[in-house]
């Protein structure tokens, strides 16, 4: 049964499955595909970014102010809402995150079967870019890490819906397609700005899949033909423009020297995205909590290129037309890697920019569908009678197609595949039944079985590598510090005495990094978790959090005064004195935490001065210390003390950080 959008589907049902084994295939391949990665993702947690839009969320309100706020100068106001609602309703929590991302990953998987199904002719084949695209490794951030998830996965949802649209548009005219293909785009830039590159990424399509000719006349067919397209997408940047460029500050960087373009264009192509569109990298340095960036062996890459150029060379040779999609592929690399190019170059990261795999996991989609067109070929709908003109000028089919010349009329807006045994379009001659491509077309018929074996074998361990790769992910996924100090701390607060107290200072590096301050403080970290630390400005006893989330009692690492002259005392200083006491290393003008021990033979109030920083605290009566918070810097403190015949010794001040006692 064909559909009024050119869409070929068949009968529903068992029976229907059991008359087209390859939808079987792809049904399971697509439920196998969602419960690997949503079991990947179960071994992880959350990380980095993650924690930041947590925090974001707990702290505000559910308005529009908030989600139009940019973070890190992206554009995410669905990624914002979502995780709005599941802190708001779970708080500090994965399992929704996982589950999310699952279902993420079905739509898609499902929405990108049925492109496939109707771009592409019939064939056993399209089962190739279907399981590229599920498994390759180039997507496993976009199933596993929220703060990823949240931007990929919709944006490929956009770029597959808006291809599908398009592809409909094409091939009816209808008006409500260029909604569908406005809707799909709007969909994407909700959650990524780089959504923008759908827009050409259309166009790109139209023209290499579409019209006839050489690249001037494409091009002015898909733009005289296709206007109404254009005229949609133009309108819809242009609104997200409006919206976009005055909340965004510049993101573009220069890079360093041509040596550090050329490196990152060799990382980007020869180590991440060839090998990962073949199963690669097989190889993976840990990155904290992030995902892990790639480290393929070079051997590897060596044989991923060539694979890969003996697809491309085998294709085009056995259908010219396959070559089309290759320029599609290219195109939007070059527009990829542009753009990656102009915004993380130049930056203390440029050096493993090439090497991270969310950064091209968008060209997955479109290097599956031009996989797909090369090995396949593209559907050709059959005149309805009221479908447009005809996108491309290939030869109708011969008059010696087994279908009956019965001109009877045909339902008004019908198209459906054509499904004849007639060539159509250049290099027909090596593909004589449609239905089933001749892949070894090219190849003569002594050498057919030798190469068969050999493509047979590839594809094993191309599988065989897929597998490797993403276990040795999943195994680096899973190991999570910052779940483990979350989970410690978590414990460590519940027990915790009465009275236990601490300074406001950043998590662990590995947690939460320092380029995400203020949001790396404990305040703002554990500000969803459900037993929170007690945060004092000053206190005679402090605790603190060591690296692995257990409390410990508190001290100051950094720079300590010089020992005093006074034998058995330090620094004597009297009622309404003031003593300047020299630091051993001087301290830069920051927020610091003083910890003073002192003798004191009354109570009364001290004074002690940093730089222009000051800070008034009581002394008491013996032997004791204080904690307190300081704004400055210098090379030595002052201590003033003010009461009543009193005198008090130290040889104990430090200004730094918290950090644990040594025991």
């Amino acid at each position: 049964m064909a559909s009024t959008d050119g869409v070929d589907t068949t009968r529903g049902g068992a029976g229907g499955l059991r008359r087209d084994p390859t939808r079987s295939v792809a049904i399971a391949m697509i439920v196998l595909s969602v419960l690997w990665r949503a079991q990947i993702a179960s071994r992880g947690y959350l990380g980095a970014d993650d924690y930041v839009l947590i925090t974001q969320s707990t702290e505000s309100d559910l308005t529009p102010g908030f989600l139009l706020t940019l973070y890190n100068n992206h554009f995410m106001p669905g990624g914002r809402l979502l995780t709005w609602l599941i802190t708001d309703s779970f708080g500090l929590t994965y399992w929704p995150y996982v589950l999310l991302m699952a279902a993420g990953q079905a739509v898609l998987a499902v929405a990108f079967y049925r492109l496939l199904r109707t771009l592409l002719r019939p064939s056993r084949l399209i089962l190739v870019p279907l399981g590229m695209f599920l498994f390759s490794p180039l997507t496993l951030e976009a199933t596993s890490w929220w703060a990823v998830g949240a931007n990929m996965l919709p944006m490929q949802l956009a770029m597959v819906l808006a291809l599908g649209a398009q592809l409909k548009y094409v091939r009816t005219g209808r008006k409500r397609h260029l909604l569908s293909l406005a809707l799909s785009v709007l969909l994407g830039l909700l959650f990524f700005e780089k959504t923008l590159l759908v827009v050409p990424l259309v166009f790109l399509f139209t023209v290499c899949f579409f019209t006839d000719g050489g690249p001037v006349r494409a091009v002015l067919t898909a733009l005289r033909r296709w206007w109404p397209s254009w005229l949609t997408l133009t309108a819809l940047v242009g609104a997200f423009a409006s919206v976009y460029l005055v909340r965004s500050e510049s993101s573009l960087r220069r890079p360093e020297s041509p040596g550090e373009l050329l490196s990152f264009l060799t990382e980007l192509f020869g180590s991440t995205l060839v090998p990962g569109l073949l199963g690669g990298p097989w190889g993976w340095l840990g990155a904290g909590d992030g995902a892990p960036v790639v480290a393929p062996p070079e051997l590897g890459r060596w044989i991923a290129w060539a694979v890969f150029a003996a697809l491309v060379v085998l294709t085009i040779r056995r259908d010219r037309t396959a070559s089309r999609a290759w320029v599609l592929l290219g195109c939007y690399l070059i527009l990829v890697a542009a753009l990656l190019g102009a915004t993380r170059l130049g930056s203390v990261f440029s050096a493993i920019a090439g090497g991270v795999p969310r950064y091209v996991s968008d060209v997955v989609v479109v290097a599956a569908i031009c996989v797909g067109v090369a090995l396949v070929g593209i559907a050709r709908p059959a005149p309805a009678g009221d479908a447009p003109r005809p996108a491309s000028r290939a030869p109708r089919p011969a008059s010696r197609s087994p279908r009956p010349a019965s001109r009877s009329p045909r339902p008004p807006r019908a198209v459906a595949v054509v499904r004849t045994k007639a060539p159509t379009g250049p290099g027909a001659e090596h593909r004589p039944d449609p239905s089933r491509p001749d892949l070894l077309g090219p190849v003569p018929e002594r050498y057919r079985e030798v190469v068969t074996s050999g493509l047979l074998v590839l594809v094993v361990v191309a599988m065989f590598g897929t597998v490797w790769t993403t276990s040795r992910y999943s195994d680096e996924w899973a190991l999570k510090y910052g779940r483990s100090y979350l989970d410690t701390a978590r414990i460590e607060l519940a027990s915790a005495p009465p009275g236990t107290v601490f300074f406001d200072t950043p998590v662990p590096d590995g947690v939460v990094p320092s380029l995400s301050w203020p949001y790396n403080l404990q305040s703002r970290f554990f500000a969803a978790v459900g037993a929170r630390p007690e945060f004092v400005h000053e206190t005679e006893n402090a605790s603190v959090l060591d690296g692995l989330g257990r409390i410990q009692v508190a001290t100051i690492q950094g720079s300590s005064i010089r020992p005093g002259p006074q034998e058995g005392c330090g620094y004597l200083v009297a009622a309404g004195q003031t003593v300047r006491m020299p630091l051993a290393t001087p301290r830069d003008d920051w927020f610091w935490i003083v910890r003073i021990g002192y003798l004191s033979s009354a109570d009364g109030t001290a004074v002690l001065r940093l730089g222009k920083g000051s800070h008034t605290f009581p002394v008491k009566k013996g032997l004791n210390q204080r904690f307190f918070e300081i704004s400055g810097g210098g090379d030595a403190v002052e201590l003033t003390v003010t009461g009543t015949d009193m005198t008090l010794c130290t040889n104990e001040i430090s200004i730094g950080n918290p950090t644990p006692k040594p025991e």
